[in-house]
């Protein structure tokens, strides 16, 4: 699998995960919609992966080592994430807040990996998740319901980031 196959399977998996963690703090009928579109989605998305290494070349030279900048951008996530929780959670007793938090400092990873890929087109769903997290944020502070924080800090970046890996036909 080459890098941007690895790289759309990555934001699939999360994207995935966003939509089924959220999901349940919709009414019934609902959070079983979002789920069975987020595993269409899902397999869809694995279906476009499995037909893309099949019409590759056997040997195409590009690896799937993400290279030591992913990795200073992917542990600067995990670092700044890990402390808002431990602030958001024993210190502000905010646990609400947890989702939009996390989409915030994911959707900003994104503005990092668009700069060392040099692929400005991420800069679009940087800003959204981005944007989605700051308001899921507020919302948590201002004790906003369970369902509409999911549904902004959640489930709407779950979609973004599935909606970008399928909307990329190519590589």
């Amino acid at each position: 699998m080459i890098r941007t196959q690895t790289g759309r399977l990555i934001g699939g998996i999360f994207g995935f995960f966003f939509i089924m963690a959220n999901a349940g703090a919709m009414p019934g009928p609902v959070a079983i919609a979002l789920r069975v579109l987020g595993v269409c989605a899902f397999l869809a998305l694995l279906l476009s992966l499995r037909r893309a290494r099949a019409n590759q070349p056997a040997a195409d030279g590009a690896r799937t080592d993400f290279g030591r900048n992913y990795r200073y951008v992917v542990a600067a996530e995990v670092v700044v994430g890990a402390a808002g929780l431990v602030v958001i959670n024993p210190v502000l007793h905010a646990p609400q807040a947890t989702v939009g938090w996390i989409a915030l400092v994911v959707g900003l990873h994104f503005f990092g990996l668009a700069a060392i890929w040099r692929l400005p087109s991420m800069r679009w769903l940087a800003a959204g998740m981005s944007v989605c997290g700051a308001v899921g944020l507020a919302l948590g502070a201002y004790g906003s319901s369970a369902a509409l924080i999911a549904l902004i800090a959640g489930i709407a970046p779950g979609v973004m980031l599935l909606g970008s890996v399928l909307g990329k036909r190519r590589g």
